[in-house]
């Protein structure tokens, strides 16, 4: 593309392609030849396979990036599984904490409920559980000392193994009790410290904190479709859900003793607004858990009697110790924490689905991410292979149309060349263009005739096949004289010979000299041709010239010709109808023109009554003056 014009290729462009570019760099793309054919090849094969590569590498990214989204939900799936089992442990803890925090606080006067049974339904839980993560917990008020708890074993030994130290204790260990060392049962007040009373509750929250710190940091918070607020608050709920289990029990030892010292108290505060703080969060990264919490608020008088006693803690006023009080508050704060773990349960099934439904989304689009890649790699051997053949087929067409294009070439070399010689090469062209060619005025050009002497004889004593013959042969000598010379064929009619020179391409003044060497050398050489069935007669010739002014054009359309028009035509026919056997007449014009060139020798005829045209004087022209003719190296004779 040229100057943004598509430009067509032609045969010759196709013929020479290789010929021309052989020694090029860039024959090396002409697939006419093998060495282009392997590059084309090469480009073609690469061409489609950059897109299916491009596929390829997105498909395999985003089945990448799928496989990761899947595993990241299976783990998140995984981790509130874990998270499920674990809460479990941590409520029956928490319930246990509870139990025991209202047994010493009312110092063993009074049983909420069996502390054996309490203690084998933590026990059956943790016997159950599948997993057990490797977690610290504090085992100093100061928090200086920790123990590590590897596995479960280890944390049920510690779990039965716990109790105060021997100075406490008091009876021997039933066969029942849960701490070997410790018979609840038989302590009082006056024999538990109120240190140890605080040591073994901090002795569970820490337990707690313990498995809810791995908790909460196990699940990760991935941002994925949203399922990351779900997740954020499943583990602020249950980490809520602890601080009011701490909470309560300072909120036992308010009512059971009557007042908590500095401390308790300040303890107390600090895991009810931990609480209350963390709660809140919890809605604000899932209103849907607010709408059910205020919908179980709503319709609980259990919520209403802790916030009565809540508020009544918070003063810290001197009160006169109340058990029922404090089972009032125990009561009130347990069924508040069943019903914050229903909203736990609630919220596990919620990221469950959601998981589900993304695990499963991920997986269709896996899948489908599998299908294609699988599909793109099936497919692609195909398309190669047939782009390799359809190249293949290109090339081997292209081959052959070069070959064609050569034989192309050579018959169109042919048939311009029989064309030039039917029409003036120009003016052929310009046809072959399809451009009009007008009619053009030459002011002088000369115009030769030539007929022979005695034809119609000569026709009547042959054959009509042999007269073809005859006119064959002379013409031939003709054509292959005048192909010397600066002139043009214009037309044979029979016998007749017309030839002109300075059209349809202007020479000067070189018309003259050329018609007037032609004609020398055509008469000589026309004398070499037998007659036949003559045998001693020789061909015998009239030529007239004349030099004037013409118009030539095209006529015609099926058959165009190359014709001449003017008086000079007239003319110079005339000068050869009246002229003589063997000798070239010629015009007064004619004879000047001569005499301003040179080189000529002229023998004036004299005044000679031309039809048309009156009475002219004309002239001989006998021969070139310092020169030879160029005459043919060897006579044709008729049946040679």
């Amino acid at each position: 593309m040229e100057g943004g014009s598509i430009r067509s290729t032609s045969s010759d462009e196709v013929s020479f392609a290789g010929e021309s570019r052989q020694c090029c760099p860039e024959g090396t793309n002409n697939p006419a030849y093998k060495k282009g054919r392997r590059i084309q090849l090469l480009q073609m094969l690469i061409l489609p396979f950059i897109p299916i590569l491009a596929l390829i590498v997105q498909t395999a990214v985003s089945l990448r990036v799928l496989v990761k989204h899947r595993q990241e939900m299976a783990d998140i799936d995984s981790q509130v599984t874990v998270a499920t089992e674990l809460g479990k442990i941590v409520t029956h803890i928490q319930e246990e904490r509870s139990e025991v925090a209202f047994f010493i606080y009312t110092n063993g006067s009074t049983y909420r409920k069996n502390l054996t049974e309490r203690y084998d339904a933590t026990d059956s839980v943790l016997l159950n559980m599948s997993i057990w993560p490797s977690v610290f917990h504090l085992h100093s008020e100061n928090g200086s000392q920790f123990t590590l708890i590897r596995n479960k074993s280890e944390f049920q030994m510690e779990l039965s193994q716990f109790s105060l130290n021997g100075k406490y204790q008091s009876g021997s260990a039933s066969e029942n009790s849960k701490y070997p060392c410790f018979q609840l049962n038989s302590l009082r007040r006056d024999t538990i410290s109120e240190g140890n009373k605080d040591r073994i509750l901090r002795w569970y929250t820490s337990v707690n904190a313990a498995m809810l710190t791995h908790l909460t940091n196990h699940i990760k918070e991935a941002d994925t479709n949203g399922v990351w607020r779900n997740l954020i608050a499943f583990k602020n709920l249950l980490r809520s859900i602890e601080n009011f289990g701490a909470a309560l029990a300072y909120g036992i030892k308010y009512y059971a003793s009557g007042v908590l010292q500095q401390r308790q108290f300040i303890r107390f505060v600090h895991h009810d607004a931990i609480a209350f703080v963390l709660l809140d969060d919890t809605f604000t990264f899932l209103p849907l858990i607010k709408d059910l919490y205020e919908n179980q608020t709503k319709r609980s008088l259990n919520y209403l009697q802790m916030i009565e006693r809540r508020d009544e803690i918070f003063k810290n006023a001197p009160i006169a110790p109340n058990i029922t009080a404090a089972i009032e508050y125990f009561d009130s704060i347990g069924k508040y924490a069943e019903d914050l773990r229903e909203l736990v349960k609630h919220l596990r099934r919620l990221i469950k689905e959601w998981v589900a439904k993304d695990l499963l989304e991920a997986y269709n689009q896996q899948v489908l991410g599998s299908t294609i890649l699988v599909s793109v790699l099936v497919i692609s051997p195909i398309i190669i292979v047939l782009v390799r053949n359809a190249v293949a087929t290109i090339q081997m067409y292209a081959a052959h149309l070069a070959q064609k294009a050569k034989e192309l070439k050579k018959e169109k070399h042919k048939s311009d060349n029989l064309l030039y010689q039917m029409l003036p090469p120009s003016v052929a062209k310009q046809l072959k263009h399809r451009r009009k060619v007008s009619a053009e005025f030459y002011e002088s050009v000369t115009i030769y005739f030539s007929d022979i002497v005695g034809f119609t004889e000569i026709a009547a004593d042959i054959t009509p096949h042999e007269v073809v013959t005859f006119l064959n042969v002379i013409y031939k000598l003709y054509d292959a004289r005048i192909e010397r010379y600066d002139v043009y064929k214009v037309e044979t009619i029979g016998d007749s010979y017309m030839v002109a020179s300075g059209l349809p391409d202007k020479n000067g003044d070189k018309h003259v000299t050329e018609i007037a060497a032609m004609a020398l050398d055509l008469l000589y050489g026309s004398a070499e041709v037998k007659v036949p069935h003559r045998d001693n007669e020789r061909l015998q010739i009239r030529i007239g010239v004349h030099t004037g002014p013409v118009v030539a054009g095209i006529v015609g359309s099926k058959m165009p010709r190359y014709c001449l028009f003017g008086d000079t035509v007239n003319t110079a026919s005339r000068m050869e109808s009246t002229g003589e056997a063997l000798r070239i007449h010629i015009s007064m014009e004619m004879k000047q023109a001569l005499d301003r060139v040179g080189g000529f020798r002229t023998e004036h005829r004299g005044f000679v009554d031309i039809k048309g045209k009156g009475v002219l004087d004309t002239y001989w022209l006998l021969c070139k003056e310092g020169g030879s003719n160029r005459l043919v190296e060897s006579p044709v004779f008729f049946g040679d």
